[in-house]
């Protein structure tokens, strides 16, 4: 299993091209391709409602901190209870993004970004303590090729391989701070979700960044005006004691390298203001193509992902489990290096499988029956049986909840 470290544990195909695939078993019968579908169809079914479940329970607890709500609220809630539902939406959301198979980003991946200029040649400055509450998660890491322009803005640019994120999605919580303004709303939890965002941008999404000067940045532009002021202020001490010619130089040789100085640095502050604001405006039109949703569309997005990612595992778990495992049955280790070789084989993704969330997924719909550490797939007839079963269950729970 060493060869799939690293690999995602996200299943890249849609759900009906994957039955597809499996329906296109040679071995199969008519009738055995036709339960197959019926099966998928049933654990789609048993997947949503489960998922739907959590969707309204993730709106309610979303529904005091949305800043995007049209409704009015009633009943007032007291500032302990507010910060209870709060810390519960931080951990039902960390829930949701664990199971759309998306990973947290942590110091140790922030870190690197701060210290490192963009592909555009920017560093950015965030200041962290303008959030209450912040987490990055990120799912598909990738390269990407982007048009990048030379600083100078001349020639039609390069073309580069930038790593980016596939998807990234940011929760946020802000308090008062100078750099947002004193319009921000500190109650409010926003939520984005963004496409093909490169990884050195990251800090370009949030809120309060600030383009960062390099040192030869501030060297260019602060050391010209410097000198310049300062002979300036000793060009006019030296006018006021009618020393000039004696001292050093003609008073308008003086005065013009004074005033270049000034010029000249002014001009550098003035281009890297251009810089900046063309780097700003890229990535603001780029971003109007890569922001996915936002706010409470972000609930409903990432709980429709994670319920598609769960069907795709459920299905392909079972199929894996009623084709190939026999009698004797499988381990957890078995049916994962399955599932991996045939994503691997018939669908050219390799995915890691190696967690054993698909044969606990199988489990808990009653799916499988076990006998010594070993699992065997129901027969379909039965496993159609189970799934009522459970839709029965669910639904009777449902009206008594």
């Amino acid at each position: 299993m060493g060869e799939w470290d690293g690999l995602p544990h996200f299943i890249p195909l849609a759900r009906s091209e994957l039955i597809d695939l499996l329906c296109a078993d040679a071995t199969l019968s008519d009738e055995g391709r036709e339960q197959l579908r019926s099966l998928a169809e049933a654990i789609a079914l048993a997947c949503h409602l489960e998922y739907h479940h959590r969707l309204v329970e993730l709106k309610r607890a979303y529904a005091p901190f949305d800043p995007d709500t049209d409704t009015v609220t009633v009943l007032s809630i007291p500032a302990g209870e507010r910060q209870h539902r709060l810390n519960d939406l931080y951990s039902d959301f960390a829930w949701l993004l664990e199971h759309a198979h998306f990973r947290h980003l942590g110091r140790e991946d922030i870190e690197p970004v701060l210290d490192s200029a963009s592909a555009w040649g920017i560093r950015m400055d965030v200041d962290f303590s303008a959030f209450e509450y912040i987490a990055i998660f990120t799912r598909g890491d990738a390269f990407q090729t982007r048009k990048l322009r030379a600083w100078h803005g001349l020639g039609e640019g390069n073309e580069v391989e930038v790593p980016i994120y596939r998807r990234l999605v940011l929760i946020m919580k802000l308090r008062q701070h100078k750099r947002l303004g004193p319009g921000v709303n500190t109650d409010h939890v926003y939520l984005k979700v963004f496409k093909d965002i490169p990884k050195l941008d990251v800090l370009m999404l949030l809120p309060g960044a600030r383009v960062r000067l390099s040192p030869f940045d501030r060297g260019k532009i602060g050391f010209p005006l410097v000198s310049g002021v300062a002979l300036s202020a000793w060009n006019i001490l030296t006018d006021l004691a009618h020393k000039v010619e004696e001292v050093f130089l003609a008073p308008n040789v003086m005065w013009g390298l004074a005033l270049g100085g000034i010029g000249y640095g002014y001009r550098s502050y003035f281009g890297y203001r251009q810089l900046r604001q063309r780097y700003h405006l890229t990535l603001t039109q780029s971003l109007y193509f890569q922001n996915l949703d936002s706010n409470a569309g972000v609930l409903t997005r990432l709980l429709d992902e994670a319920e598609e990612q769960e069907c795709r595992l459920v299905v392909l778990a079972y199929y894996c489990l009623w084709r190939y495992s026999g009698e004797g049955g499988w381990t957890t280790e078995e049916l994962d290096a399955t599932m991996e070789l045939y994503l691997d084989r018939y669908a050219d993704l390799p995915v890691n499988c190696g967690c054993g969330e698909a044969l606990a997924l199988l489990r808990k719909l009653r799916l499988v029956e076990e006998a010594g550490g070993r699992c065997r797939a129901l027969p379909l007839p039965r496993a159609m049986e189970q799934l009522q079963v459970a839709w029965n269950s669910h639904l009777s729970n449902s009206r008594v909840g």
